[in-house]
């Protein structure tokens, strides 16, 4: 099985600190349902922490663009999980972590 790996950094400047795009590109051999147990896991750890939470909603913003294409399905399952990701994050995150996330995600 191949992984893809995360190009980020080249496109972006940005350094990703966790294995949450891996971890997806793993998930998505096995489908939409190890897509949805891999961001519960992902999320229920590290959902306090500013700098992965961030992270991990760049990995399900990737994943989508990278499937819309190919694989409708699961760019919209990574979409839900975006939507939800993105939501708490907005909702949760105050003062500079709120403006980190933003000002990466931007």
């Amino acid at each position: 099985m191949k992984i893809k790996t995360w190009r980020i950094e080249e496109e972006t400047g940005y350094k990703p600190q966790f294995t949450f795009y891996e971890d997806f590109s793993i998930a998505d051999h096995f489908g939409a349902s190890a897509v949805r147990s891999t961001y519960s896991s992902a999320f229920n750890e590290w959902k306090d922490d500013c700098q992965a939470l961030t992270e991990l909603c760049l990995a399900l913003n990737w994943k989508i663009w990278e499937h819309y294409a190919e694989r409708p399905d699961l760019a919209e399952v990574y979409n839900d999980l975006w939507t939800k990701a993105d939501g708490y994050a907005t909702t949760h995150l105050k003062g500079e972590d709120l403006r980190y996330y933003y000002e990466i995600t931007d």
